[in-house]
């Protein structure tokens, strides 16, 4: 991809450093798998309370 096809944002007009963006894009996929794993754990205990359930009658 070329520096033309990417999409400079910054309020001060600068463009922003490689570095910056990969900083930027790393929280956010940490914040996303954050979430993903929250997600997960929450449908991993529904289920296994629907499983004690079936079990114990």
């Amino acid at each position: 991809m070329s520096e033309e096809t990417v999409p400079q944002q910054g309020g001060s007009g600068q463009p922003k450093g490689l570095l910056q963006q990969m900083e930027e894009l790393m929280a956010a996929l940490n914040a996303d798998l954050s979430a993903l794993d929250a997600d997960l754990q929450a449908a991993g205990d529904a289920e296994r309370g629907v499983v004690e359930e079936g079990q114990a009658g």
